[in-house]
C-alpha cells in the first residue's frame, strides 16, 4: 500500500516561494514545508478568509508584501476543513485577483442576446435599468415570474432580495446538477443527509469503498488528507470505477465496472452482507426497519447474476464484501458528491445508504460521524410576502420529493412553448456558468431567448455573460466580507473572511450590489445595516466574540456541548425519518408512488462506433471557474480524452494527436482535444476533465482550449424523484480530420 506521502501532496509553499530570492531560500532548507512557509511569512500582515474556489472552503490566511500587495494563502492551522494546509486550487486563489480578463465595470447590452456587444455603465445606471425590468415583470406577470440561480457565499444575499420581493423561485444548480439525489436518499433513509463537507469519519474508518467518488482529483482537502491518514493506519481502499482514477491507484481493490451498473452491484453487496449473515445484527434489530422486506428483495442478486451486468468476476465481488464486513462498523461506502448519472440516482444512492445501514456505519467511529454546528443569531427582518407560486406550481405533480428548487424546472418554465402554468421572465445568475453548469446547453439558451431580463453577476466574463442584459461585476473574495461561515463539522466552529485589498477596477461586494439594488426596488428594510461589516460584528458580539477578535484568530473552535459524536453501546435513538428508524424500506418514496427498495433497470448501450462518455475532475481546477486563473492553467490549461490502446488501434488513434468528438445526436465538440492512449480506461468508454473548451474569447488564457463535455451532453436523464439531471446517457465517436473550413 502507497503511503500518504507519496499518495498526494498538499503544497505548503506553493508558488509564492519560488519567487523568493536564492538567500531565503537557503534559509528555510533547514525546515519542514509547513515550518518553512512561517518563516517566509513572519512579520508580514494577514487577513483572514475563507476559500471561495470550491464549496469546501476552507480557512486560512492572506499574507500581503512588504509593498502591501496580496502575496501568499496559507491554510489556517486551526480548521478542521484543512488542518493548515491549502490544496493547490487555495493556494492559487490570488490568480483570481490578479487575473487581468476579470470583469470590471457595469455593462448594458445595446445588441441581440448572444452578441458580445455592450457599453460600460455607471452602476447607478445599471441597478435602476435591472430595478425598473424587475418592477415591470412583476407588474405584468407576478414577482413569481423572476428566478435566481446562485452558487457560492453571496447566495443568501440574493435569497434575501428575491425572498423580499415575492418569489420563492430560488435555485442552486448544485442541487439537481451535482448532489440532489444523495441528499434525498440518505434523507429517505436516515433522515438526515450527507451535508457538505461530507461527515464521513475517513481518518478512523477500517474500509473505506469509493463507487464513483474521485477523492484525489476532486480535492475535497480534509478527505484527502483524512484518506492519506487511513493509508497509512493499513485500511482497505476499495475502488469502483471504469477508469483507474487517482484514488484506485491507492485501493487495494480496483473494480472496474461497466457503466450504467452499480445499481446491480450494491444489490449484490446487499445479497453478500445478509446472505452470509455480515450484517450487524444489533444495529439492525435495534435501529432498523424494513430488513425482512430487503432480504427478500435482494434474494436473486448473487454475484453470478452481477457479473453478467457489470462484468466483475463474483469472486471479487464476494472478496470485498467480506473486506466490508470485517471492518463493520468501521466502514464507509461514499455517498460522492456528483451522482447525477442515469436517471436512477436517488435509488443509486439509497442502495449505499443501505448498506450502510446494514454495516451499522451510520453514526459510529470510522463510519460517519453525528456534526455539529455553531448557531449565528439572525437580525429581525419583516416577514417576507407569501409568494403566489413556487417552482412547483410551474409543472404540477412533477418531482415532488425534491426538497430544494431544481434549476431546470425554472428553465424549462421559462419556454412558452412548454405550456408551464406560469412563465418565468427573468434571471438573475450569480456565480454560476449556467451555459457550462446544466446539461444540453440548447435548451439553455433556448429558454434565454425568451426571457425579457437576464441579469449576470459574477467575477469573469463566462460563457453566460455573453448572453446578459446587464452584466454586474463582483469583486473577488479577496476583497470582500462575507457571511461567517458555519459548516458542520466534528465540533462547532466559525471561520471568518474579511477584505484583504480595496475591490480592484470598478467591482464591488454582493452584499453591496443586493443592498443597493433592494433601495431601488423599495425593499431596504430586509438589509438594515449600512454594510456588512457592521452586521458581522452584531452577530459575532451576539455569541461573545466580535469583528476585531474574530481578525486576529480567523477561526474559532467551540467543543460539543455533549460527548455524542457517536452513538454509544445500546444508546437509544430516535431517527428523523417518518418512523423514527433507519428506514431500509422506504415507506415515504412507497407513499408517493416511488419503489420502495432499489430495482436494477438496463440502460441503454453504446450505438456501433460510439463511447459512453465519462467526464470528471482535476486537482488544480474547479468545474470551468478556474479555467482562466493564470496560477492554475500553469499546472493545466488543456483536458485530453482518455482512449483505451484497444481502440484507439482501431481507430489509428496516436498519443497527443488532436481529434473532434461527436455525440449521439451528431453534436461535434467546437474546438479539437489531445488523445490520451492508456490502458487505465475501459474499452467502451472514453474519459474527460470538465470545465474546458471555453468559447468566451475575453477569457483569453482559456479559449479554445481542450473541449467541452457540457457540449456534448444532450441527453439529459431526468431523476423521476428529485429532478436530477443524468448526464452519463451520452456517447461519442472520434473526428480525426475536418476541413480548414470546418475546423475554424
Amino acid at each position: 500500500m502507497t503511503n500518504r506521502r507519496q499518495f498526494i501532496k498538499i503544497t505548503a509553499l506553493g508558488a509564492g516561494a519560488l519567487a523568493i530570492g536564492g538567500g531565503i531560500l537557503k534559509g528555510i532548507q533547514k525546515y519542514s514545508p509547513q515550518e518553512g512557509i512561517k518563516y517566509l511569512l513572519q512579520g508580514l500582515k494577514r487577513i483572514p478568509t475563507y476559500c471561495e474556489v470550491c464549496f469546501w472552503k476552507c480557512a486560512g490566511w492572506v499574507y500581503k508584501n512588504d509593498e502591501g500587495k496580496i502575496w501568499k494563502i496559507v491554510g489556517n492551522e486551526e480548521d478542521q476543513h484543512c488542518n493548515g494546509r491549502f490544496c493547490p486550487r487555495g493556494t492559487g486563489g490570488i490568480g483570481m485577483y490578479y487575473d487581468e480578463d476579470r470583469l470590471k465595470t457595469p455593462l448594458i447590452r445595446i445588441q441581440e442576446r448572444g452578441k458580445q456587444v455592450f457599453r460600460e455603465a455607471s452602476w447607478e445606471e445599471a441597478l435602476t435599468y435591472i430595478a425598473n425590468k424587475m418592477i415591470e415583470i412583476g407588474s405584468k406577470y407576478g414577482p413569481e415570474s423572476m428566478a435566481l440561480f446562485s452558487h457560492g457565499s453571496g447566495s443568501s444575499y440574493y435569497s434575501t432580495l428575491f425572498k423580499a420581493f415575492g418569489s420563492a423561485n430560488i435555485a442552486e444548480p448544485s442541487y439537481a446538477q451535482c448532489r440532489g439525489p444523495r441528499d434525498e436518499a440518505f434523507m429517505a433513509t436516515f433522515g438526515e443527509e450527507a451535508y457538505s463537507p461530507e461527515i464521513t469519519d475517513i481518518r478512523d474508518t477500517k474500509c473505506l469503498v469509493l463507487i464513483g467518488s474521485h477523492i484525489g482529483e476532486n480535492m475535497h482537502n480534509g478527505q484527502i488528507q483524512e484518506m492519506s491518514d487511513a493509508i497509512d493506519k493499513d485500511a482497505t481502499i476499495i475502488t469502483v470505477d471504469p477508469r483507474f482514477s487517482t484514488a484506485a491507484s491507492k485501493s487495494k481493490y480496483w473494480l472496474p465496472i461497466k457503466p450504467s451498473t452499480d445499481i446491480a452491484l450494491l444489490l449484490t453487496w446487499i445479497h453478500e452482507i445478509i446472505y452470509n449473515n455480515y450484517y450487524d445484527k444489533d444495529y439492525v434489530e435495534k435501529y432498523c426497519i424494513g430488513f425482512d422486506k430487503l432480504k427478500e428483495h435482494v434474494k436473486e442478486n448473487t454475484p453470478e447474476w452481477a457479473y453478467g451486468i457489470t462484468t466483475i468476476e463474483p469472486g471479487l465481488i464476494r472478496k470485498t464484501a467480506k473486506e466490508m464486513a470485517n471492518a463493520s462498523p468501521a466502514v464507509i461506502i461514499h455517498p460522492g458528491r456528483h451522482v447525477t448519472w442515469y436517471g436512477d440516482d436517488t435509488q443509486r444512492i439509497r442502495a449505499i445508504a443501505i448498506l450502510n445501514a446494514l454495516l451499522g456505519s451510520w453514526g459510529r467511529r470510522g463510519g460517519f460521524y453525528r456534526p455539529s454546528k455553531a448557531n449565528i443569531p439572525s437580525y429581525a427582518l419583516p416577514s417576507f410576502p407569501k409568494p403566489a407560486k413556487t417552482w412547483q406550481d410551474a409543472f404540477p405533480g412533477k418531482y415532488s420529493l425534491a426538497s430544494l428548487t431544481v434549476s431546470n424546472v425554472l428553465i424549462d418554465a421559462s419556454i412558452p412553448e412548454n405550456n408551464p402554468v406560469f412563465t418565468i421572465k427573468g434571471w438573475i445568475v450569480n456565480g454560476t456558468n449556467l451555459i457550462n453548469t446544466i446539461p444540453n446547453q440548447a435548451n439553455t439558451l433556448k429558454a434565454i431567448q425568451n426571457i425579457e431580463l437576464l441579469v449576470v453577476i459574477d467575477t469573469m466574463p463566462m460563457e453566460i455573460t455573453g448572453w446578459a442584459d446587464v452584466v454586474l461585476p463582483e469583486c473577488t473574495y479577496l476583497e470582500r466580507f462575507d457571511n461567517i461561515r458555519v459548516s458542520p463539522h466534528r465540533k462547532p466552529a466559525i471561520a471568518l473572511r474579511m477584505p484583504a485589498s480595496e475591490p480592484m477596477y470598478n467591482t464591488k461586494p454582493g452584499y453591496w450590489i443586493a443592498r443597493e439594488l433592494s433601495k431601488k426596488l423599495g425593499l431596504q428594510a430586509y438589509f438594515p445595516f449600512e454594510n456588512q461589516e457592521s452586521l458581522l460584528d452584531w452577530q459575532l458580539k451576539k455569541i461573545g466574540t466580535s469583528l476585531e477578535e474574530m481578525s486576529k484568530l480567523g477561526v474559532k473552535t467551540y467543543e460539543r456541548e455533549a460527548d455524542d459524536i457517536y452513538i454509544t453501546e445500546g444508546e437509544n435513538v430516535e431517527f428523523p425519518t417518518e418512523s423514527g428508524k433507519i428506514e431500509l424500506y422506504s415507506t415515504y418514496f412507497e407513499q408517493s408512488g416511488f419503489d420502495p427498495l432499489p430495482l436494477y433497470t438496463p440502460h441503454e448501450e453504446p450505438p456501433e462506433g460510439f463511447y459512453r462518455l465519462i467526464y470528471g475532475r482535476a486537482p488544480m481546477h474547479t468545474f470551468s471557474r478556474t479555467a482562466n486563473n493564470p496560477n492554475l492553467t500553469d499546472i493545466m490549461d488543456e483536458n485530453t480524452v482518455w482512449v483505451n490502446p484497444k481502440v484507439a488501434k482501431e481507430w489509428g488513434l496516436n498519443n497527443d494527436q488532436y481529434i473532434w468528438l461527436k455525440n449521439q445526436d451528431g453534436i461535434e465538440s467546437e474546438f479539437p482535444i489531445k488523445i490520451r492512449v492508456t490502458e487505465r480506461i475501459r474499452w467502451d468508454s472514453v474519459y474527460m476533465v470538465h470545465g474546458f473548451g471555453h468559447a468566451q474569447k475575453q477569457m483569453k488564457r482559456c479559449f479554445g482550449k481542450g473541449a467541452s463535455d457540457t457540449q456534448l451532453i444532450s441527453k439529459v436523464l431526468i431523476d423521476p424523484i428529485m429532478g436530477g439531471t443524468g448526464m452519463r446517457g451520452n456517447f461519442v465517436t472520434f473526428i480525426t480530420k475536418k476541413t480548414e473550413k470546418e475546423a475554424i
